[in-house]
């Protein structure tokens, strides 16, 4: 009479195993838009950088032949309502598998204006709750399971972020601790917290094409980033602006062996942004990349 029930926990563990890999790949594959369109979604300092009230908000989904496969959710809103401080909003849903994760923070920032060429340095940090669960919704065995009953009740837990950053017109760098619990202090519940980043710093810069017309600019870009679990991955990326007709164009290159390729259109106000990440290694025969959408308001200019 004990088999069944056994062979129901080992395949609901089995399941739980495999959306929290799941859930890995699209931690170490973050949105392609965080490192040109919104820096906000990594590094706290980078909130509330103009007095537009900016909202960004992006969708990332995997394409494969099978359900379940990870989708990603984001939505940033900030703007500076006072001279030097920058107020914000990050919220980011991961799902994948049978898992759900949602991540909720407010952000304070404050800019320091320095001499010439709009040099600023830039600090931020971040709180608020991070929760994972299984989503019944998505279960086809037992939902009276007790791997399920215990893994959902743990309790949503206080996270936090914290940077720093400096830009000119031209040079931008920037550098964060994302996810200060899973730094600082050994988990004390039973979930996953693997491949989670441990820290991230990026530098920029932007090339004029014709002397000092900025209307056609490139501008490279490398990041290094730290994960729990996993090793140090390296990010290497080239954006193309067409400023005269808003129109953009990527890649950026992940030692993790992805490529991201992208386009977009800034239209001033609005802004679209649409990107491709392409596996090139094992997992290639598991998956036919990801697809992102991006979509950038600007509202409440009080220049």
């Amino acid at each position: 009479m004990q088999i069944i029930p056994n062979i129901t926990k080992t395949l609901l563990t089995t399941l739980l195993l495999t959306a929290a890999s799941l859930i890995s790949r699209a931690q170490l594959n973050p949105f392609n838009a965080m490192y040109y369109q919104n820096p906000y979604m990594y590094n706290p300092a980078m909130a509330g950088l103009s007095r537009v009230l900016t909202i960004n908000t992006s969708y990332r989904q995997q394409w494969s032949g099978f359900p379940g496969t990870p989708k990603t959710g984001s939505l940033t809103a900030d703007f500076q309502p006072a001279d030097k401080v920058g107020l914000g909003l990050n919220i980011n849903d991961d799902q994948a598998g049978l898992i759900r994760q949602t991540r909720i923070m407010g952000t304070y920032a404050y800019h320091l204006s320095l001499n010439g060429q709009n040099q600023q340095l830039h600090f931020g940090l971040s709180f608020g709750i991070d929760d994972s669960r299984v989503d019944y919704n998505n279960v086809t065995g037992d939902l009276s399971d007790t791997e399920i009953a215990l893994y959902n009740q743990l309790k949503p837990y206080v996270d936090g972020d914290l940077g720093i950053g400096y830009t000119d017109n031209n040079l931008s760098v920037g550098a964060a601790v994302p996810n200060l619990k899973a730094a600082f202090f050994k988990s004390s519940d039973d979930r996953f917290d693997a491949d989670r980043m441990l820290f991230i710093t990026t530098v920029s810069y932007k090339i004029p094409m014709q002397n000092d017309d900025r209307s056609f600019m490139l501008t490279p870009l490398a990041a290094f980033r730290m994960v729990k679990s996993y090793n140090s991955i390296v990010d290497v990326g080239i954006n193309f602006n067409l400023n005269n007709y808003g129109l953009y164009m990527q890649s950026i290159y992940h030692s993790s062996r992805s490529v991201g390729l992208g386009f977009g259109l800034d239209q001033g106000s609005y802004a679209l942004s649409f990107n491709y990440n392409l596996e090139t290694g094992s997992l290639t025969q598991y998956t036919q990349g990801a697809f992102e959408f991006g979509l950038k308001l600007r509202l409440l200019d009080k220049k």
